[in-house]
């Protein structure tokens, strides 16, 4: 395969996207003459959205999750709310399951509202709805292969069972997908007053194929259009699912599975469009990714409830989430098998993330940390009783972008932020891009999981006890907090279930 470096990035934009060298030509988009226009399903959230990001908050304000207890009359939640709250008005609920997210009035302290609230005795919990973060790791320029591949002896498995069933359909909960070539119509602020631009999209061409995506759905913007506007959600999908076979590019764990793209993540450019459709002059202050817990939620619910077989979580946070977790339970419940990434936070104090903590102790849920190629614990990846299994999320420590790992995604150099940097963004160039963290380790387990689901395995506790008795040991004999049951092993999990041929 030919090999060619790509411009290093100019900027450090949410997840923080790392490059290294490009391993095919890159992808450009032809001009399409059709042009629609997306506006935000939900301008007051997206605003409650946009000042937790801009502002660093672990929650989003003016926003709480409640559940009411069995058995409370219908109808009279936002009464009850309001009562509570000494509220002038009576909020907004949108369901979740069974709970409700809680829209409050402006300057409404959420923290504060969700403690009162569950005192009340008609409420089971109440909490604030809390932003996660996006799981990868920047990184300097460097071409590096598929060794992630290799270390899983993913040849010998595909003997076995070769990518998995279509029957499959694999959710990636994250920031959207590459999945459609079209031009959308946006209004933005050029520094002086708002002008409406055409902003390109492309589908990655070495992972979108007929039928391969399955019910897009953005709970951001509220539509069936999951756009990527970062980069990570579509490295994520490429991981699991990347075409294979196909004489282009990179493999895929279980190339043959369905994709089930669910937007929870937004970004930047999201946050800018936003802006500039209500009027709001200037740019936006941020430089991060948020997923708010009840987007998650929801999500996860919408997920269980459409088909899919397994979900994976690249995200997290600090604050654990009776929303999240009931959600999880729905699904693992429905027969859903669940990936969570454990978090990126070592050297920042290894602080418990969620929602992988919840993996000890759910059944058919498991947490995931990530090594390098050296098959040592990567620099970043978090540690913890609730670790269960690693997989290669990557490690430039020793190797650089040679220790990473590659999928195709968005070139980030053309959608650089702030906008002096590139005045109007374009999501229609892809390339092959190395990026680390244990979100890109997660996705990992949720194709190998894929496979063992395709030959029959259906219930997510057999598959998470398949999946963690035959991983390889790492660290010291056993268990241990460092890498859990250790390294998965999809073909030794097949063989070991009677599966070898």
């Amino acid at each position: 395969m030919r090999r060619r470096v790509v411009t290093s990035l100019a900027f450090v934009a949410l997840i923080a996207v790392a490059l290294a060298l490009a391993l095919g030509p890159r992808v450009v988009a032809q001009e399409d003459s059709e042009v629609a226009v997306r506006t935000p399903a939900d301008p007051e959230h997206a605003r409650n959205l946009v000042r937790a990001a801009s502002e660093g908050l672990d929650h989003v304000p003016g926003e709480v999750i409640v559940k009411f207890r069995d058995g409370f009359p219908p109808g009279a939640e936002a009464r009850t709310v309001a009562s509570a709250l000494s509220l002038r008005r009576e909020p907004s609920l949108r369901w979740i399951g069974d709970a409700a997210l809680v829209l409050l009035e402006d300057e409404t302290d959420a923290v504060a509202a969700a403690q009162a609230l569950a005192l009340e005795p008609e409420v089971e919990y109440a909490e604030p709805n809390y932003l996660h973060r996006l799981y990868a790791r920047p990184n300097d320029p460097y071409y590096s292969e598929q060794w992630n591949l290799e270390v899983l002896d993913m040849e010998r498995a595909w003997a076995i069972n070769p990518g998995a069933s279509s029957d499959v359909v694999v959710a990636v909960i994250d920031s959207g997908l590459a999945l459609q070539t079209a031009n959308y119509r946006f209004l933005y602020w050029d520094g002086r007053t708002f002008v409406p631009v055409v902003v390109p999209f492309r589908e990655a061409d070495d992972l979108i194929a007929p039928g391969k995506v399955v019910s897009p759905t953005d709970f951001i913007w509220g539509d069936d259009k999951p756009l990527d506007m970062v980069g990570h959600g579509t490295h994520v999908a490429g991981t699991i699912a990347q075409l294979t076979n196909n004489s282009q590019g990179v493999a895929g764990v279980a190339y043959n599975v369905r994709i089930m793209p669910l937007k929870v993540c937004f970004g930047p450019w999201d946050v800018q469009f936003w802006y500039s459709g209500q009027g709001v002059p200037g740019w936006a202050e941020l430089d991060d990714a948020g997923c708010d817990t009840a987007s998650v939620a929801a999500a996860v619910r919408f997920a269980a409830d459409n088909g899919a077989k397994v979900i994976n979580l690249s995200l997290g946070g600090p604050q654990p989430s009776s929303a999240m977790r009931a959600a999880i339970a729905y699904a693992v419940e429905r027969g859903v098998f669940v990936v969570a990434a454990m978090g990126n936070e070592y050297e920042k104090g290894n602080p418990v993330s969620y929602p992988a903590a919840f993996a000890a102790d759910l059944p058919g849920m498991v947490s995931v940390g990530a090594v390098g190629r050296s098959l040592t614990r990567a620099s970043y990846s978090n540690t913890g009783s609730h670790l269960e299994l690693v997989a290669p999320g990557g490690d430039h420590t020793p190797q650089g972008c040679a220790g990473l790992i590659a999928q195709q995604t968005l070139n980030p150099n053309f959608f650089a932020y702030p906008p002096s940097l590139v005045r109007v963004p374009r999501f229609d160039v892809l390339d092959y891009f190395c990026l680390q963290g244990t979100s890109m380790a997660a996705p990992h387990v949720a194709g190998a999981a894929a496979l063992l689901i395709s030959q029959g395995i259906t219930s997510p506790a057999a598959v998470e006890a398949a999946l963690r008795r035959f991983a390889r040991d790492l660290g010291p004999p056993g268990f241990d907090d460092e890498y859990g049951d250790g390294l998965i092993q999809p073909r030794d999990a097949l063989r070991g279930l009677g599966l070898a041929r």
